[in-house]
């Protein structure tokens, strides 16, 4: 097996763990130092910061299933070349707090170091992600009209 086909499946299985919950094993996947960038509005998600090591990771990921009760995710496209990984990914997660469907687009790209993860980096559609998140529409916001939630 190729060392693209290995990281290709690695991803998988990261994907995998973390939408059944289970963030020890998403962890297992990654380096101690692993390191996270999302491109996300931290004033509205503050818990999509950077974080730098299992133990941010960990604190991240555990505040993303405390918030939603159910994670899954279509990896449209998967390209691997080297130590490197992208994947164009569509998001669904199911919130707690109401049972909608929060649904997005995300390109993640993963570097590896030694066969694990040490690096993460996050595009998001921010702009769908924090109308749904918020349940209202925030064009106006942004235009300084008034609001009424959806």
């Amino acid at each position: 097996m190729t060392v693209e086909k290995l990281n290709r499946q690695r991803v998988l299985h990261l994907h995998d763990a973390f939408a059944r919950g289970d963030i020890e094993a998403a962890l297992a996947c990654c380096t101690e130092d692993v390191d996270f960038l999302t491109h996300a509005p931290i004033d509205v998600l503050p818990h999509m910061g950077p974080r730098h090591g299992k133990a941010e990771l960990r604190d991240l990921w555990q505040t993303v299933w405390s918030r939603y009760s159910e994670v899954r995710y279509k990896a449209a496209h998967i390209v691997a070349e080297g130590d490197e990984v992208a994947t164009y990914l569509q998001a669904y997660f199911r919130k707690r707090s109401n049972a909608r469907v929060v649904q997005f687009d995300m390109a993640v790209f993963y570097t590896f170091r030694d066969g694990l993860i040490s690096e993460i980096r996050e595009i998001i559609d921010s702009y769908d992600l924090v109308q749904q998140v918020l349940e209202r529409e925030i064009g106006p916001l942004i235009v300084g009209e008034r609001v009424d939630r959806v």
